[in-house]
């Protein structure tokens, strides 16, 4: 019953969500709401005083002429009507304002109400957490009844020894680190702990220690297991993995990455299969549970002074906070209790890091390597960077188990609270991945494992080759049979930008494109598109000339000054369609030039024609 609350209130944290979502969009049709009214004032008044024009204009005919009395008919009828309608239209906006006052008030009190209703969610929600917490002293009488059966069988005198095991965790959590937990005592009697006779041989005392350690860091729960035996032979490890062919008899690597070959399935540096420590079963086991459990497995050894694992695991596994991301377009997830933090360098100073690969980032009295996140999961060449794409680009700093790393990401949104969902059987196992979770608009985004990559990267000959496949490929790589031609990449979808101040222009213009099978994005305005290039490439942009904030001709320099966008297609469609104004726009580098309103089969033609 606990279990499902818990699972309940994590759907309605992502309802909350959505509605949070929903009412951010309302705030933004209300800004769009707010700019269309200012144009409309702005038309009205100069309706206004072109029509005071015209009547002072043929008052003034009329008391030049010889009439005295006689009025003109249009200056009785139509321009009294006009100045009528001129007066209604004021009053109309001015209406249309006060509707928009009162839906902005509407809007803040929903978000009041949600903000309060956040915060009974998350009492409730730790509440339901705290009905789950267990002391891990719950385990200890079954460990300690392993390490007194696994000694007796090896004739091995064994000290267990214990430290913080008062602390609470999840009881889901509990549950699943059994397996692990037992298997690395097991290893640690087994292979960690000499005989007697040995450890006299090597000045130690006859009683082997293995030491178990619970404690909490920040938002993780850190359990160390340690033994004071032989360590991990690194020379035997070595020669299995030049057997197994997973590494080149002439490679020149550290202990410490020798020593994560163990975590590959299938390895073991043991000739016989036991019942007290293997089973047959790897460490890799041992690992993927972890990871399942969106935690990370460590090692520390040193010849004849013994073996040290550090397993870190989220204080609990159903609502944690993530950091939103996008790469490559493409959105992912990070849970925020992986990361050391994140850093903003200017670009020029990122493009000095790629062009000197041995070059490390200064940051808190440590050292970090720079990685490019999209070479790390597709194999993607790092992106080119300019100082039109983005002043800065943001880095998100990690605790490698060998060394410190930088990942360079495209794109940085906000962290939010996240329901970690199961991969299942399928995934489990792809290197990289950690979980899903369901956003508040529906989008499934994948939670990444970037510790596991950046191991992988490690184990990797070239470093170089990608962990991830790309969206249109499959995760298990089947030879083709015999005779089977290679099927035809698909092209790619082509994106669309349109850049204008007007609601309606936009919604119909996106419409039309979406029907033709174009992706299309928005900007309201020459300051918004500038920002939406910074994160997105279109194949092609549609430009409006009057715009506030920026124009079309300031839009279109700064695209063409730019080393990344200076092909990008732009057509111009504006309702000036003065030669002056065509010239300016070509001069500027434009591609082509339709006056307002266009015809839809000219313009798609056109765009064919540009994308072709």
């Amino acid at each position: 019953m606990l279990e499902t609350l818990t699972n309940l209130a994590g759907e309605t944290s992502m309802t909350r969500g959505r509605v949070e979502q929903q009412i951010n969009q309302f705030h933004f049709s209300l800004d769009e709401m707010d700019a269309t009214i200012a144009r409309l004032q702005d038309q009205i008044r100069r309706l206004g005083s072109e029509t005071e024009a015209q009547i002072t204009f043929r008052q003034t005919q009329i008391e030049s002429s010889e009439e005295e009395e006689a009025f003109d008919p249009l200056e009785m009828d139509r321009y009294s009507d006009l100045q009528q309608l001129t007066r209604a239209l004021q009053e109309s906006a001015s209406d249309l304002q006060d509707i928009r006052e009162t839906l902005v008030f509407r809007a803040r009190d929903a978000e009041t109400v949600l903000t309060q209703q956040s915060r009974i969610h998350h009492d409730l929600q730790e509440n339901l957490m705290l009905t789950r917490m267990v002391p891990f002293s719950r385990l200890v009488p079954r460990l300690r009844r392993i390490v007194r059966q696994v000694s007796g069988e090896l004739n091995k005198m064994v000290d267990f020894k214990l430290e913080g095991v008062e602390g609470e965790m999840d009881r889901t959590v509990l549950e699943k680190i059994v397996p692990p937990l037992e298997h690395l005592i097991r290893n640690a009697i087994d292979h960690g702990i000499e005989t007697p006779e040995q450890r006299a041989q090597a000045g130690k005392t006859g009683t082997g220690n293995v030491f178990l350690s619970f404690s909490r860091e920040a938002g993780d729960i850190v359990i160390r297991l340690a033994d004071d035996g032989s360590g991990i032979n690194i020379s035997a490890v070595r020669a299995r993995a030049i057997e197994q062919n997973m590494l080149a008899e002439d490679s020149k690597i550290s202990d410490q990455e020798l020593m994560q070959f163990i975590f590959r399935p299938g390895f073991s540096t043991s000739e016989t299969l036991s019942q007290v420590s293997g089973r047959g079963v790897g460490m890799d086991v041992v690992n993927n549970d972890i990871r399942q459990l969106g935690g990370t497995v460590a090692i520390e050894s040193k010849p004849g002074a013994g073996t040290q694992f550090i397993l870190r695991l989220p204080f609990t596994v159903s609502v944690n906070r993530a950091l939103m991301i996008r790469n490559a377009g493409e959105p992912y997830a990070i849970l925020l209790n992986s990361i050391a933090g994140v850093v903003n360098v200017n670009i020029d100073e990122l493009n000095n890091f790629y062009n000197e690969p041995s070059s490390r980032l200064h940051y808190g009295g440590e050292q970090y390597e720079i990685l490019y996140l999209g070479s790390l999961l597709q194999g993607l060449p790092t992106p080119p960077l300019d100082g039109f794409v983005a002043a800065k680009a943001s880095l998100v700093l990690l605790h490698g188990e060998r060394s410190n790393f930088a990942v360079h990401i495209d794109v940085l949104e906000a962290s939010q609270e996240v329901v970690v969902k199961s991969l299942g059987t399928q995934f489990g196992n792809v290197v990289g991945l950690s979980g899903v979770t369901v956003l508040g608009d529906g989008t499934v985004v994948t939670i990444l494992d970037l510790q596991s990559l950046l191991r992988e990267r490690d184990l990797l000959p070239d470093n170089k080759a990608p962990l991830l496949p790309n969206t249109s490929a499959s995760v298990v790589d089947v030879k083709p049979l015999a005779k089977t031609p290679a099927p035809e990449p698909e092209p790619e979808e082509s994106t669309i930008m349109i850049v204008d101040d007007s609601v309606t222009v936009r919604k119909v213009t996106s419409r039309f494109l979406e029907r033709e099978g174009y992706r299309v994005i928005t900007a309201k305005d020459g300051v918004d598109a500038v920002q939406l290039l910074q994160e997105e490439q279109p194949t092609l942009m549609l430009l409006d000339i009057e715009m506030p904030r920026m124009d079309g001709f300031e839009v279109a320099r700064q695209v063409r000054s730019s080393d990344r966008l200076q092909s990008l297609p732009i057509i111009m469609i504006t309702s000036r369609t003065g030669d002056k104004h065509r010239e300016k726009a070509m001069s500027i580098g434009v591609n082509h030039y339709m006056g307002k309103p266009y015809q839809e089969d000219v313009l798609l033609s056109v765009i064919k024609d540009l994308l072709a």
